[in-house]
């Protein structure tokens, strides 16, 4: 039934497993993607939306690198919104609603139109290891299938348990049974293993709801995109709704806390912090009498709505009460009620930063058996994961991403070095260097590394290359052109800035805080150069932000050198810290178990102290 050995094969049909075989196989391994469900390949478990703080600019760093999930969420977008547009350019966060089923209908066909993507629709049950290696996995139906690296995207599959209020049964996701049987294995391997949470709100009929009464949430008067490629921008979009729960919801969901889940003891596995259940947050937040909910469509056509900020896994007939008490609810009919679910993960400092295991040579996890929670964590692991399979088993150097390259790069280094024990989310917070790794300049920091190991093709490599060179040919208009006093005083006594009284160079008047590109764009000398030089919005908003945040962007630079110079100095294989008496006992413990590559990674590890990281450099002769 199958080739005599595959390359790559990837378990689970998820967005990690998604991009873990898109990746493999665009650079040219063979591989075969196994799923429970060749239906719900790249399915959006719980809300139908790509993107938002940080993980927008994952996405970007994704498509950059020439994954599909940014081509993906463009096709079936239904609504386009940039973040956080009034803060600095840092935060711009791109988010999009999205079309349920088309998006797992453009995920599968852009499978399928992927030479070297094979497909098989059955449980992995296990996996083939000789030694301390992996050479293939075997199903439920005892068919071994042999491959020279394998790929875990188990999702929330592993021996995953739903709750609904006091009723609990096995599966993965509503209406999908559980897999079994990899998580003993690996237990039995020597690795450790624990327990997550995470949950959904309700499924309703959007004829049952009253819009009237709730607050319009329409997507950007110019709506971007996401890939940087040639795909769709939305000419008509759909609105989604704000409303509230108010004191009198509250009560009715507290009437069902003695039969829920999360408080009578049944579920003992941690939940995502940054996107509690309904009744975690009233339970925690309770001097608030109100929390938004955002109606969300589930697509063009389908009346199915989305009940974002109701997250729950109370009794059913609570959630319904409750969910009729919410204004603009008050006839709601039910398509299915909220759950939570119970599923196994692995912690990831038991991986290499490449997303292999250190126990098992050529086996790589990625998404949520790693511990993290969303679509775009779990997609960009799995891109990076398939890349990685594919050199490992072609003895090409690893690819790894570090913190001053990518957020897909803070991402993996922090759950290799710091694991976790909670549901992982990225926030622009994590990230030391966020003003280098923008949404808009993902295509510059990446496509190069994509092309050059053979995953971003050649057409995106020559559009990053003319967008970086108009990019920097605006920007050095910027600084060698002056301006007439008369032209700009006018503009900038319109913003209440101090008017100058001599020619100066076009630079230091845009890096003021009020100045914007298109007060710019009134100077001739500006509208000229674009004209003639045909800028578009993109790399006009590019070079607008290396003038004004140009000295933030150096700064940032300079201190990503510096941490780059600890990077260079490399701990040796099977270092013996033992034998380092100075180290604390705290800091030896934790280095034998994570086992750092480099000084700069062991200095990130939670109870290495910079004391500790002074030893470690006098011994290796620094």
């Amino acid at each position: 039934m199958f080739e005599k050995e595959y390359d790559v094969i990837v378990v689970g049909g998820g967005h990690a497993g998604a991009e873990a075989t898109a990746a493999a196989a665009n650079m040219g391994s063979k591989t075969l993607l196994v799923t429970m469900n060749l239906q719900t390949i790249g399915q959006m478990s719980c809300n139908p939306a790509m993107g938002g703080i940080a993980k927008g600019q994952i996405v970007r760093e994704i498509d950059a690198l020439g994954g599909y999930s940014g081509i993906i969420t463009d096709k079936s977008a239904i609504q386009f919104k940039m973040l956080n547009k009034s803060k600095g350019p840092a935060m711009w966060s791109p988010r999009a609603q999205n079309d349920r089923m088309r998006f797992a209908e453009e995920w599968r066909l852009a499978l399928e139109n992927t030479p070297n993507a094979d497909f098989y629709q059955e449980m992995v049950s296990g996996l083939l290891v000789e030694g301390d290696k992996v050479v293939g996995v075997r199903t439920s139906l005892g068919i071994d299938i042999r491959s020279k690296a394998v790929v875990l995207t188990n999702g929330t599959f592993l021996n995953g348990l739903i709750h609904i209020g006091e009723k609990q049964f096995g599966g993965g996701r509503a209406g999908e049974k559980a897999a079994t049987g990899i998580t003993e294995q690996l237990v039995d391997f020597g690795f450790d293993s624990g327990r997550m949470k995470t949950g959904t709100p309700p499924r309703v009929d959007g004829r049952s709801l009253d819009y009237s009464v709730m607050i319009p949430q329409p997507g950007d008067a110019k709506p971007e995109k996401f890939s940087y490629l040639q795909t769709p921008v939305l000419t008509t979009q759909r609105d989604c709704h704000m409303t509230h729960t108010s004191a009198l919801v509250h009560d009715l969901l507290r009437e069902g806390f003695d039969r829920s889940p999360m408080f009578n003891g049944r579920i003992k596995s941690i939940g995502p912090r940054y996107c509690p259940s309904i009744e975690d947050k009233i339970n925690r937040f309770a001097d608030k009498d109100s929390h938004q909910i955002f109606v969300e469509p589930e697509g063009w056509h389908t009346v199915e709505v989305y009940v974002n900020g109701f997250s729950t896994s109370l009794p059913e007939d609570v959630q319904y009460r409750a969910l009729k008490s919410v204004k603009g609810f008050e006839n709601v009919k039910f398509f299915r009620p909220g759950y939570a679910i119970e599923y196994d993960y692995f912690p990831p400092t038991q991986l290499k930063h490449t997303l292999e295991t250190k126990l098992v040579n050529n086996l790589y996890f990625a998404g949520q058996i790693n511990g993290t929670t969303g679509y775009e964590e779990a997609a960009s692991q799995g891109l990076m994961a398939g890349i990685n399979a594919h050199l490992k088993i072609n003895e090409k150097e690893p690819f790894v991403l570090r913190r001053d390259e990518a957020y897909i790069g803070v991402l993996i280094d922090d759950l290799i070095t710091k694991g976790t024990e909670e549901p992982y989310r990225m926030f622009t917070s994590r990230a030391e260097y966020r003003t280098l790794l923008r949404q808009d300049n993902a295509d510059l920091r990446l496509t190069p590394k994509g092309y050059a190991i053979g995953l971003a093709k050649e057409e995106r490599m020559r559009r990053m290359e003319k967008k970086q060179e108009k990019a920097e040919s605006f920007v050095s208009f910027f600084r060698k052109t002056s301006f007439d006093p008369e032209e700009i005083n006018p503009i900038l006594e319109s913003l209440d800035s101090a008017t100058v009284r001599q020619s100066d160079k076009l630079f230091k008047v845009f890096s003021r805080p009020k100045v914007t590109m298109d007060h710019m764009l009134q100077l001739n000398s500006v509208s000229e150069f674009v004209e003639e030089n045909e800028l578009n919005s993109e790399v006009m908003e590019q070079a607008e932000i290396e003038v004004k945040y140009s000295g933030y962007i150096e700064k940032e630079k300079n201190n990503a050198d510096k941490l780059q110079r600890l990077e260079g100095v490399r701990i040796p294989d099977g270092f013996d810290y033992a034998k380092l008496k100075s180290l604390s006992f705290e800091a030896r413990e934790k280095l034998e178990s994570i086992r750092p590559v480099t000084i700069s990674q062991a200095s990130r590890i939670s109870g290495v102290s910079p004391s500790d990281i002074s030893v470690l450099l006098v011994y290796l002769g620094r």
